[in-house]
């Protein structure tokens, strides 16, 4: 055991340092570690993103649009996570001058064609918003409620909107030429130095004019004018998109001093739910979980005690033989299962997923994973996927030797595979099925190779080395012996049919979770934060807790009707889950989403179904490790002739 949890502590110790120095090589993605100081005509550059739409869910660079753009695009560097996601971060030609307002700067001037007005009304019709970045904070657009005195931000501003003119019934396409910008900063009174806290935009629709001939930047324009001090306060004379006509891109930019320090300036983007209905929620649903769990474990001590006393009190073999419930299948209860390889490596892949989320869950408590650093989630849960392989191939391999196997690598090498190939292989149609629409969310090839890379050059090798160690261990005995001839199980009750108890068994602990669910899929499909990090972390004990309780109260069900193939329906109890998360993440669909494409519906229930599976082998695993130890417990303590 010293040696294995020096492995375990070293491979922990390489995650976090590898992680660690990976933030800090994208010190641009981490603002919380080194904020930036501008002093007054300092240049800002604004950088641009994705495009993005709650409807199609398929992301584009901001360039697939025939915006204005310098001589040369550069990319700025993304690291896996944000590859992943569609992030495609690249400069722009909106430059400004740090605490020097500017009103009415042309960017560019362009001539729509066909193509390019049937583009820009594509992305109209689907509600694509443009997300622009400045000193590493998102653009937002302020909206006020009506039903509070209080303001919310959407993430990003409309490509533009459909509308009627007055009297007509034809709908048109409008789009959003003239932004304008809000950069709220504080200053440093000692150093006359300023931080960037706030990047807000209203977007405006406006039918530009000029005089006379268009000489580029220098034209002045009539309809907004610095120099007449003509600002652009509304959308009343629309510009719109059709063939032939000319769009005129323009902005505005303040600067407004704030009294919100640099390390808060990320709380009015992760406050923008109603946070009320979240906390009475969770607090809610914990509760009830709670008590459940309590009555469980009161009503399991109390109940075992009494067979323990009883079973131990039996003094002649007349008395034992007419024993009944669960001390009956004692020769049978540590049977290998049917098909018990497939059984160790799905154990195996559950450690594994086990002690990825924990990780991670530690890592965000701690602040390394904030929305502020863009992709950081998803790198550290691969990173920690790969370096996970270790408890995995030592799960599987301990499990396998208790089972009397002998060919470890094979299970190793089951164990390294299974799992990443079939999620693999749904990724791949996914993403050829992006590739067709021309997405930025494509990963493309040389990503996939780092990711193959990861898996056959990492977390293979890590998943062996595990195997190898955990079969050198002493096999684990079992606290009695098997019998040489299986015995009969009798006939069942309705309720203790196994897909029926199966099926019951997953409703308590997606119960536990189905609140958060909820956020978790909003911050996912709706683009928005997610940062209740402590909220989940509670959450996830407490689905620990209900998944082992429920699998262990029907355990003893089972055991008790003389039925003693507990070993896979324990996996599957628990297990059964991640078929009502499906079902909750289909009814998600039809309610929350406005999805309406073919592909982005495919792309939708193809992530969900990666996402059950994987919370299956998880849940799965947690209800299989409560059992065993439940079996070997009871059958330990009790005294066998």
């Amino acid at each position: 055991m010293a040696f294995w949890r020096s492995c375990a502590s070293r491979t922990l110790t390489f995650a976090a340092t590898l992680l660690l120095l990976l933030h800090g090589a994208h010190c641009f993605y981490l603002p919380g570690v080194a904020p930036q100081d501008f002093y007054k005509g300092d240049m800002l550059q604004v950088k641009v993103n994705k495009l993005t739409s709650t409807k199609t869910q398929l992301p584009y660079t901001y360039y697939s649009l025939p915006y204005c753009g310098p001589g040369k695009i550069v990319d700025s560097a993304e690291n896996l996570g944000e590859v992943l996601r569609g992030d495609r971060i690249e400069n722009s030609l909106y430059v400004f001058k740090m605490r020097e307002p500017q009103m009415c700067n042309v960017v560019c001037k362009l001539k729509l064609d066909a193509k390019t007005a049937k583009d820009f009304k594509e992305k109209i019709d689907d509600e694509y918003r443009v997300n622009m970045i400045l000193d590493n904070l998102p653009l937002v657009v302020p909206l006020k409620r009506i039903d509070q005195d209080s303001t919310v931000y959407q993430l990003g501003f409309h490509v533009g909107l459909k509308g009627q003119y007055t009297g007509s019934k034809e709908e048109k396409y409008f789009i959003h030429n003239h932004l304008s910008f809000t950069v709220k900063y504080h200053k440093d009174e000692v150093t006359e130095s300023a931080r960037i806290v706030g990047f807000e935009v209203k977007p405006f629709s406006v039918k530009h004019e000029y005089e006379g001939k268009w000489e580029d930047k220098k034209t002045r324009l009539t309809t907004c004018d610095p120099h007449t001090q003509r600002a652009v306060v509304n959308s009343n004379t629309p510009q719109e998109v059709e063939e032939n006509n000319e769009i005129i891109f323009t902005y505005d930019v303040e600067f407004q001093p704030s009294d919100v320090k640099w390390a808060s300036r990320w709380d009015a983007y992760l406050l923008m739910s109603d946070d009320q209905i979240h906390w009475f929620s969770i607090v809610n649903s914990l509760m009830i979980v709670l008590f459940l769990s309590g009555m469980v474990a009161m009503i399991m001590l109390r109940t075992l005690y009494r067979d323990i006393s009883k079973y131990n009190e039996l003094e002649t073999q007349e008395e034992a033989q007419e024993e009944t419930g669960w001390k009956l299948v004692h020769g049978d209860v540590f049977r290998p299962p049917t098909n018990p390889d497939l059984l160790c490596v799905y154990v195996g892949t559950g450690v594994q997923f086990f002690g990825m989320i924990l990780v991670t869950m530690m890592f965000a408590i701690l602040g390394f994973l904030s929305p502020s650093n863009r992709g950081g989630l998803m790198t550290a849960m691969l990173l920690l996927w790969v370096f996970m392989g270790l408890f995995a191939g030592y799960a599987s391999a301990r499990l396998y030797k208790m089972f009397k196997g002998t060919e470890w690598k094979k299970i190793a090498f089951r164990t390294a595979v299974m799992f990443p190939a079939i999620v693999s292989s749904i990724f791949f149609v996914l993403n050829a099925l992006i590739w067709g629409e021309k997405s930025s969310g494509a990963v493309p090839f040389g990503t996939m190779f780092a990711l193959i890379f990861l898996w056959f050059g990492i977390s293979v090798p890590l998943v062996f080395v595990g195997g190898y160690v955990g079969f050198r261990k002493p096999a684990i005995e079992n606290p009695v012996k098997t019998n040489k001839i299986p015995r009969q199980i009798p006939e069942q009750a309705w309720y203790m049919n196994p897909a029926f108890s199966v099926l019951i068994g997953g409703i308590l602990p997606f119960g536990a979770v189905f609140i958060e669910l909820f956020f978790i899929l909003t911050s996912i499909w709706l683009n928005q934060f997610y940062y209740i990090f402590g909220f989940l972390f509670l959450v996830f004990v407490i689905l620990i807790i209900t998944c082992a309780e429920i699998t262990v109260v029907l355990c003893y069900f089972q055991l008790c009707s003389e039925d003693y193939l507990w070993w896979w329906r324990s996996y599957l109890t628990s297990g059964s889950s991640a078929l009502y998360l499906f079902l909750y993440a289909t009814f998600y669909f039809f309610t929350k989403l406005e999805i309406t494409k073919m592909v982005s519906g495919i792309l939708y229930f193809g992530y969900m179904l990666i996402a059950s599976y994987a919370f299956f082998v998880l849940t799965g695993t947690i209800g299989f490790y409560a059992c065993f130890w439940f079996t070997r417990l009871i059958y330990s303590s009790v005294k066998i002739d």
